[in-house]
């Protein structure tokens, strides 16, 4: 649709004409589209002075304009970004975060008042000062929590080891045994929840995780490279030194079932170890603590210098935490 003369007066106006009722349309026309010409000239010309990138191109001299803006701003006062007045901000106090300790609820309250925070208790008083002082209903977890002064980032400080506990963990272990078909009968007759290797893969294919342990037999280690990235953030990759990789696997599963279990240093240098359950009582508990104490101590690093065990606790699930003398 065509124009009237006195829009293209008003578009001619704005970009700085003179023109009047007098000039004929073509005039109007022309004049106009010359000016646009020329500021499409001078706008090419414009980009071709900047560089693409570095000291000389536009964007470098838009930040060095804006930088001297933001100092003439600072220099008169002014401290916000835009130039705008400060408003004013009622400050009040900081919020306060109640301390720990009370946090907890009634019941750990009222176990935790059993517990000399300064005392070290000897091993046998801590463990059953710790079935004391479980403050939930179901049957906890007793752990023992063991600080060591090694440095987990050297290879030969990374402490892991496997111990098999006499009264057990008090958890029932699912195992699976990814072995070959000639040994799935003895793998099952010895515990195995599921064995086999066809089996296994299945499972695995589908991203299934069905068990805690997983024993492998060494010929069968590299099919299970595939699967690396599923069972290793898991902790279930099969490892020598845990004893999931094992030439004998109706043996390393009878083991795995009746309580051996792994052992590894964190990176704060601690080991976290769950000994038993509650209702296992002292007794069983202090034996299950011993052999595990035996074994990381023979696990200490022939290069390690200084002391080994810094400290030691026990707790129960959601318990307060009770200080072992480290004899």
């Amino acid at each position: 649709m065509a124009k009237t003369k006195q829009e293209l007066l008003n578009e001619a106006d704005k970009l700085g004409l003179a023109l009047s009722v007098k000039n004929t349309v073509a005039e109007i026309q022309a004049a106009i589209e010359s000016a646009q010409n020329a500021a499409e000239e001078d706008a090419t010309a414009e980009k071709q002075h900047y560089a693409k990138s570095g000291k000389r191109s536009l964007r470098h001299e838009e930040e060095v304009q804006a930088q001297e803006e933001k100092e003439a701003r600072k220099a008169a006062g002014d401290t916000t970004p835009q130039g705008d007045a400060v408003a004013e901000v009622k400050k009040g106090p900081a919020p306060k975060t109640r301390p720990l300790a009370e946090r907890h609820g009634k019941n750990y309250k009222k176990v935790a008042a059993k517990v000399d925070r300064a005392k070290f208790y000897s091993l046998a008083e801590a463990l059953q000062l710790a079935t004391e002082t479980c403050p939930v209903k179901f049957d906890s977890t007793v752990e023992i929590h063991v600080r060591l002064g090694v440095d987990p980032k050297q290879a030969d400080q990374n402490i892991r080891a496997t111990v098999s506990l006499p009264n057990g963990t008090g958890k029932a272990i699912r195992v699976a045994a990814f072995v070959p078909e000639t040994d799935v009968e003895a793998a099952k007759k010895s515990g195995a929840d599921i064995a086999g290797e066809e089996v296994i893969t299945k499972l695995l294919d589908k991203e299934t995780i069905d068990f805690d342990v997983l024993i492998a037999t060494p010929q069968l280690m590299p099919k299970l490279s595939k699967y690396a990235r599923l069972l290793g953030p898991r902790g279930l990759m099969p490892n020598p030194k845990a004893g999931t990789v094992s030439a004998y696997p109706a043996q390393a599963v009878k083991e795995a079932k009746t309580g051996k279990v792994e052992y590894r240093v964190d990176k704060q240098s601690i080991v976290h170890l769950g000994i038993g359950k509650v209702s296992f009582g002292a007794a069983k508990l202090e034996q299950n603590a011993n052999v595990f104490l035996s074994s990381l101590t023979a696990a200490k690093p022939s290069s390690l210098k200084g002391a080994y065990i810094l400290s030691i606790a026990v707790s129960t699930t959601m318990g307060p935490g009770i200080k072992v003398a480290n004899s």
